[in-house]
């Protein structure tokens, strides 16, 4: 009976975290973004929401991290300006994000296993932000604006640059490492400032 009871308590504290950071996640997409103009085309924007996902991806597996990826994603249905597509390939992107951090560093005590689950988390983004955006993303752009106009926007910034899928290798795939990054050093630093709350709560020993 004690066993459950714990058992619950720990459940309400992992639902009531995980929504947290989905708030969070939702307030820093809609409040705290930007246009890198000079790195990037004037339609893509650069925001903080990753690192809600990322650190309860890491503080409590990959399942809560893509749950505060779905809680974001939803919320931007409400406000969509690319008919839901924009909102797929950012669930889709978050979650090949969280899924190999939350893997790699769940169940250890290790600091070092959040630090390289968040490498291997941008990494693998990077990778799947190719398709994503060559088979999701623009086939759906090119309906309001012909794919030359879109290669034309990268090629302002560097001319040496042709096709569509060049222009997602050379820009789109650093730029969402990068942007990987940037979350996976804010949501490692709070990890290891929170960690001992976690570990107080999920009773895990700290090396």
């Amino acid at each position: 009976m004690e066993t459950t009871k714990s058992t619950k308590k720990l459940d309400v504290r992992r639902l009531v975290f995980t929504a947290l950071m989905g708030a969070i996640a939702i307030l820093l997409s809609e409040f705290l973004k930007f246009e890198p103009t000079m790195l990037m085309p004037s339609f893509i924007t650069f925001d903080f929401s990753d690192a809600p996902e990322m650190l309860a991806a890491l503080t409590m597996g990959p399942v809560s991290g893509v749950f505060v990826c779905l809680i974001k994603n939803i919320w931007g249905l409400f406000t969509s300006q690319t008919a839901y597509i924009g909102e797929l390939s950012n669930f889709i992107l978050g979650v090949s994000l969280v899924i190999p951090a939350g893997l790699i560093a769940r169940n250890t005590p290790k600091f070092s296993r959040a630090v390289w689950g968040s490498l291997a988390g941008c990494a693998v983004m990077a990778a799947v932000s190719f398709p994503s955006n060559y088979f999701i993303m623009y086939p759906f752009y090119e309906k309001f604006m012909p794919v030359d106009q879109i290669v034309a926007a990268y090629q302002a910034i560097n001319p040496n640059v042709s096709g569509l899928a060049e222009c997602l290798l050379v820009f789109n795939v650093p730029f969402t490492f990068v942007k990987g990054l940037v979350a996976s050093i804010l949501s490692v630093v709070l990890y290891k400032k929170l960690r001992p709350v976690f570990n107080s709560i999920y009773r895990v020993n700290v090396n």
